[in-house]
């Protein structure tokens, strides 16, 4: 059964500095598209969209964060209006980000997924944050999630692009698709797209990079397959980049290589062991030997060295 997923990257502006106004955007975008885009079964949006942010001018201090309504509990009144949509749709949401209050008071930037059933299944907190323009507390956890029938999905936003660590996780957790919203107004966009295609190349996973379009721009949002072949990219304006994610492409290219011949995940089980790699709690176990942690399958062939966070 093949394991096929539409879905659309939507490349927009929020309505700077107004809340009411980027969710009443979002809401209406999101009844078009589905008309437009009947197939779609995922939607992605920006870094911060929720939160009326553009360019680092806009960005807001965490302090007014906190006491202007753009910081949100997580469950509460905002993503309770996000569920409604997706159940009402029958669709994955990826809303981009938003400030999150959490339990503990403070403010971070948390990317959420809800599932067609209405439910947040997912709630990842950003980890490397853009300093010193982001005032938000850091996460802590590494967060991915299973959609039936298709596979499993890696969250990041933004920095994270840029710190390799974070890409290699998500990938020996049995992530095979990596969405990462983003916000970058800057002329590092350039950079973005290369670290994209690279983590795509590296990790044998599909990227999902989407950004602000128009203001604050630069845009290009792209689509990158796990060989690291751009499968869509926008310019600078708003659009919407719609594509079907064929997860099998991920099986295929591990068992054959990148190329036909790039197999990395097979040398890292192979000769993994041998080596100390801290960030996968010590060794990797090559596959077949005894004494693995105990962990939920990825599906392919590997055992996480860390339990899996979908954590909401």
């Amino acid at each position: 059964m093949s394991r096929h997923l539409p879905i659309l990257a939507v490349q927009a502006p929020s309505v700077v500095g107004d809340l009411d106004a980027s969710y009443t955007k979002f809401e209406r975008d999101l009844r078009r598209l589905m008309v437009a885009y009947p197939q779609t079964r995922l939607l992605v949006w920006p870094e911060l969209y929720l939160s009326g942010e553009g360019s680092m001018g806009d960005i807001l201090p965490i302090e007014d964060a906190a006491h202007s309504g753009a910081a949100h509990p997580v469950p509460g009144p905002l993503t309770d209006r996000l569920c409604g949509l997706a159940r009402e749709f029958g669709v994955w949401l990826v809303p981009g980000s938003i400030h999150e209050r959490g339990e503990d008071g403070r403010i971070y930037n948390t990317a959420l997924a809800i599932s067609p059933d209405g439910r947040v299944v997912a709630r990842y907190r950003k980890l490397f944050l853009w300093r010193p323009w982001e005032h938000s507390v850091p996460g802590s956890e590494f967060v991915v999630f299973d959609i039936d029938g298709v596979g499993r999905v890696g969250l990041a936003i933004c920095y994270d692009l840029w710190f390799p660590e974070v890409a290699r996780n998500l990938a020996w957790l049995g992530a095979e698709v990596l969405i990462i919203p983003t916000g970058t107004p800057t002329v590092d966009r350039d950079q973005e797209i290369v670290l994209a295609r690279a983590t795509a190349i590296a990790n044998q996973v599909f990227v999902v990079n989407v950004n602000q379009g128009a203001r604050p721009g630069p845009g290009r949002s792209l689509i990158v397959d796990p060989e690291g072949h751009v499968l869509q990219q926008a310019g600078d304006n708003e659009e919407y980049l719609s594509c079907v994610l064929d997860f099998d492409a991920v099986t295929r290219i591990r068992d054959y290589g990148t190329s036909a011949m790039n197999r990395m995940w097979d040398l890292l089980d192979d000769e993994g062991g041998l080596i100390d790699l801290p960030m996968y709690g010590g060794r990797i176990r090559p596959r077949g030997t005894a004494g693995k942690p105990e962990a939920a399958s990825t599906g392919n062939g590997r055992e996480p060295s860390r339990p899996i966070s979908t954590r909401a």
